[in-house]
């Protein structure tokens, strides 16, 4: 029969074995890219003015030269980096890296549309590890 001191030390033994646990699976899930940041907003619009989306749509005339993807990105804890990644059709225009440094942050990238450009478009919204938050597809028309 264990003495009270063993039964004690059996006691801790196990405690911290739970405690390990524990940690080890809250720190495997923050490494797994447990999304803490989010897209709250995200639209393609003809400019952005005091950081509000002025001509937001899904469908562009390819006269107008120059588009915005504008996002408001919500829940960061710290200061990070989201990406815009631009694609027309399945080719990768731009990747574009943008500061995120409150909880509440609106941000935008912008793109210069060349008259040829005409088809089906869309921009990625990535997170600090390549997560993808979001995908806004629009159009591009003659």
């Amino acid at each position: 029969m264990p003495t009270p001191g063993k039964k004690v030390l059996c006691h801790l033994v196990f405690l911290l074995g739970v405690v390990s646990l524990i940690m080890c699976s809250a720190m495997a899930a923050r490494a797994a890219g447990s999304p803490s940041i989010q897209v709250a907003e995200a639209s393609i619009c003809l400019d952005v003015v005091d950081l509000q989306c002025q001509g937001g749509d899904t469908i562009f005339s390819s006269s107008l030269g120059k588009l915005y993807c504008f996002t408001r990105i919500v829940g960061a804890k710290e200061p990070t980096t989201i990406f815009h990644v631009w694609y027309h059709g399945q080719k990768q225009r731009a990747r574009v890296p943008l500061q995120v440094n409150s909880s509440n942050w609106r941000t935008y990238s912008s793109k210069i549309i060349q008259a040829h450009e005409t088809g089906d478009w869309r921009v990625e919204v990535l997170g600090p590890n390549d997560e993808l938050l979001r995908v806004v597809h629009f159009k591009v028309v003659p």
